[in-house]
């Protein structure tokens, strides 16, 4: 093992000025701040919701999967669509939809009338602007970097991205045991607001030259991607580890509770503990030694990850889950960053939003895990299906790595 994974290197604290003081970088990183951290905080109040109505994981699995639904359904159409429309137009709108679901439920639930299936529409609309994210704000920031910077800006990106998966499900878990779910949407529709503001002071970008058949352009993303092996490899990692490795987050409010009689509030903390790590390893990746782009790092830090999650699984105490989990989020803070600075590397400048919008179809076949590991914890406990998903998961990385490298 190299010296430098032990060594914490020397921060670099010029970069992270330079990115803040570049002021349509820093509204769009706040703004991607806020309306994550929100995506999170609504997510845990939901599935939290669910099964203390239904008892069951397979409903808490429905109402998550619902937010990744329009990912794999239009993720590659919403690449498309922010190469021939105004990227900060199409991003008000979906930040609107967003606040739009948010202040619903906090009406319904207010009124007494919530019902699950209010929380899966709710997730629809959530989902909408999930799905445009990479294409559009994540791109539009990539965009928005000084010269020379775009690892370090991702990275800080990825970093706040980690940050948010780890305050807002811990807020979640702490909101919704001391005041419900009305009050935790009620917070998230605010801020949403707040955010939606800062969509609207970014600038116009230039006006696209593309047109024609949206569909076309999709074919053509595709093809370009089969040709060029760092590509594949990152649509390849994305979708197993949306799969099966992300999707043991669905599933947590029930392990939390059946593993470890935990509350509402240590779920919410178990929660925070892999995006802890991945805060740790994107300050690393932001702050340290310059990272070039590459798909090693994407592959070893999924493949720690997914390792980690099996002996969470099998842990006997929640302080270890809580433990590995966070060490598991070192491997997932390279893998994100990876993600992105590999496409805005790789993939010609006229065709990485639609790249981007594939790679978001890939995440958006989360549902597909969260749907087998919700029955999977139904039906043998959610520690088995935990580990089922995850070896599934390095087993088929095994079978992606050496078609790669038969090629």
């Amino acid at each position: 093992m190299r010296c430098t994974l032990i060594a914490m290197p020397r921060p670099d604290i010029t970069v992270l000025q330079r990115l803040l003081g570049t002021a349509e970088y820093r509204r769009l990183w706040m703004l991607g701040g806020i309306a994550n951290a929100m995506r999170w905080l609504e997510l845990l109040a939901a599935t939290l919701w669910t099964f203390e109505v239904t008892g069951s994981a397979l409903a808490v699995s429905a109402v998550a999967m619902m937010r990744a639904l329009p990912m794999m359904l239009l993720g590659a159409v919403a690449g498309a669509l922010a190469e021939r429309m105004d990227r900060r137009r199409l991003l008000i709108a979906l930040q609107a939809s967003s606040a739009l679901g948010a202040g619903s439920v906090a009406l319904l639930a207010a009124l007494g009338w919530l019902e699950p299936w209010h929380l899966m529409l709710q997730g629809l609309l959530a989902g909408l602007a999930w799905a445009g994210e990479m294409a559009t704000r994540r791109r539009m920031a990539a965009d928005a970097a000084p010269a020379g910077d775009l690892v370090p800006a991702v990275a800080l990106d990825t970093l706040t991205g980690s940050t948010t998966r780890a305050v807002g499900p811990l807020l979640g878990g702490v909101i919704y045991q001391l005041a419900g779910i009305s009050v935790a949407a009620g917070i998230a529709f605010a801020l949403h607001l707040v955010a939606l503001r800062l969509a609207t002071r970014i600038p116009p970008p230039p006006r696209s030259r593309h047109g024609g058949n949206p569909f076309a352009g999709i074919a053509e993303a595709v093809r370009l991607v089969l040709g060029l092996r760092p590509l594949r490899l990152v649509l390849g990692v994305t979708l197993l580890m949306n799969v099966f490795a992300f999707s043991y987050n669905s599933i947590l409010p029930a392990f939390g509770s059946l593993a470890f009689a935990a509350s509402s509030a240590a779920i919410g903390l178990l929660a925070a503990a892999e995006p802890f790590g991945a805060l740790l390893g994107g300050l690393w990746l932001a702050l340290g030694r310059r990272t070039p782009p590459g798909t090693m790092p994407l592959v070893l830090g999924s493949v720690l990850f997914m390792l980690l999650l099996i002996l969470v699984a099998f842990s006997g105490s929640y302080a270890l889950a809580w433990l590995l989990l966070a060490l598991g989020g070192l491997g997932t803070a390279r893998f994100a960053a990876m993600q992105t600075s590999v496409v805005m590397t790789a993939a010609p400048a006229e065709i990485r939003s639609r790249v981007l919008g594939l790679v978001t179809t890939c995440i958006g076949m989360g549902p597909f895990g969260v749907l087998a590991i919700g029955a999977l914890a139904d039906g043998v406990g959610p520690r088995l299906a935990m580990a089922v998903m995850s070896g599934l998961g390095l087993a088929l990385m095994a079978l992606l790595m050496l078609n790669e490298a038969r090629r």
